[in-house]
């Protein structure tokens, strides 16, 4: 969420900035807002004074009560005031709505170091890392074909039970994904500083709003009612981790917190279908662990640098081949003002597919879940970054695909053995 004082006062700047993401800053509109806003505030500040004024008792130096000499009941009077206040009170409330439903449109404003463009192809790659694993004669096969013959995914049973677009692991494919996520969790709270956390899987809209999936991204959630309340499964535990701290005011000594949490995500997937219809990547439902960073806005770059590599360590201990790619304006997130692609490479379909954003959100969330920190004698808004450390689903993908050999066997990163207490899977369903 935008300070609406410096979207109005930057002007042409913020509709320049925002036309690189493709969104048409709508000025008239904030300013008619943000006036009305203001005279309503003006109009309680003014009743207020008048009311009590009118209230107390003749001035020390003689000066009548308000409305003496007019005939008029003075309780009468004060009463009609007080009506007048909540009259003014109920238009400041909602003057005070209606600008920030307006603000709660406006997507954050991109970074300046970003490139044109709203695709992949505008996307500019920063590194490459590792072989094309997985390629060759004899290889190249998808995920899902791996899976069903290794006998560790099973595809029409999930059919069965859900319809489309989720999975289901078997045997020593349930045994990697349960490996993974410990192997994920332990290298960033033993290793990266991360604090872990145990969260809610559904949350309020309220918690949705902070971290800007409502409204813009209402099509794509899950909604719910417990009890007769509203509720949402979340899309990512990004969600609940950055709201932790909403509505707070932290002490600047403690940042950055770096906070992570192993959740199942939630997804519609609204206006993708047809894309990767095949496999694990694109699920209702998927495993993830996220990282989250909160922290002083001067600081973000460095933040951002950081997250990224360690987003970049679990791949590089998994033995995957993987590039970074920069965003362009045009195609970050909502709440993102710069972004980070990490790239894992999959043979079966012969490209690099996403398995990691890691965005830098500026002060976008921390303005919109209240998310503050003292420094000094004043109070500032906190800056917040998130980032995928590792979804699950996609990860096993890249893994079968990066070791499968030409016997059909797939082999396994060295890290992952004391988790599962094997190196390869075997046709079958078998394991050494």
């Amino acid at each position: 969420m935008h300070d609406v004082r410096e979207l109005i006062e930057s002007g042409p700047e913020a509709e320049r900035r925002l036309a690189r993401r493709g969104y048409s800053l709508d000025l008239d509109a904030l300013r008619v807002a943000q006036r009305r806003r203001l005279a309503a505030l003006e109009a309680v500040n003014g009743l207020r004074a008048e009311l009590k004024k009118a209230s107390r008792g003749p001035h020390r130096t003689g000066e009548p009560r308000a409305g003496a000499g007019t005939g008029e009941d003075p309780h009468e009077r004060n009463r009609r005031l007080r009506e007048r206040v909540q009259a003014a009170e109920a238009e400041g409330r909602e003057a005070g709505r209606d600008l920030d439903r307006l603000l709660l449109t406006v997507p954050n404003l991109p970074s300046d170091d970003l490139p044109d463009g709203f695709g992949e192809k505008e996307s500019v790659e920063v590194r490459r890392v590792g072989p094309l694993r997985g390629s060759g004669p004899g290889l190249g096969r998808h995920h899902a074909d791996l899976g069903e013959q290794l006998g560790v995914l099973d595809l029409a049973a999930a059919g069965k039970l859900a319809g489309a677009r989720f999975s289901v692991s078997r045997g020593p494919g349930a045994l990697l994904e349960r490996g993974l996520t410990s192997f994920l969790l332990d290298l960033h709270t033993r290793e990266h500083g991360y604090t872990e956390y145990g969260v809610p899987h559904l949350v309020s809209r309220e918690t949705m709003t902070g971290t800007g999936q409502l409204p813009k991204f209402e099509d794509d959630l899950f909604a719910t009612s417990v009890g007769g309340r509203e509720m949402f499964l979340i899309p990512t535990a990004e969600v609940p981790l950055t709201n932790l701290v909403a509505r707070e005011v932290l002490d600047e000594r403690l940042l950055p917190l770096a906070m992570t949490a192993r959740t199942p995500c939630y997804r519609a997937e609204a206006g993708s279908y047809g894309r990767d219809t095949r496999g694990i990547l694109r699920l209702h439902q998927f495993e993830k662990v996220e990282l989250v960073r909160v922290c002083r806005e001067e600081d973000t770059a460095g933040q951002l640098e950081l997250m990224l590599g360690h987003v970049e360590e679990c791949l590089k201990r998994l033995e995957l081949s993987y590039r970074v790619v920069l965003l362009p304006a045009g195609d970050i997130g909502f709440s993102a003002r710069k972004t980070y692609d990490v790239e894992v490479w999959l043979p079966g379909s012969d490209s690099y597919r996403e398995i990691s954003s890691v965005s830098d959100c500026g002060t976008f969330q921390g303005r919109r879940a209240a998310i503050r920190y003292r420094a000094g004698g004043t109070r500032k808004v906190a800056a917040t970054l998130n980032g995928s450390g590792l979804p699950v689903g996609r990860t096993v993908a890249a893994l079968l695909e990066q070791g499968q050999q030409p016997d059909g066997s797939v082999v396994l990163p060295e890290a992952l053995a004391a988790y599962t207490g094997f190196r390869r899977l075997l046709p079958g369903g078998g394991v050494e």
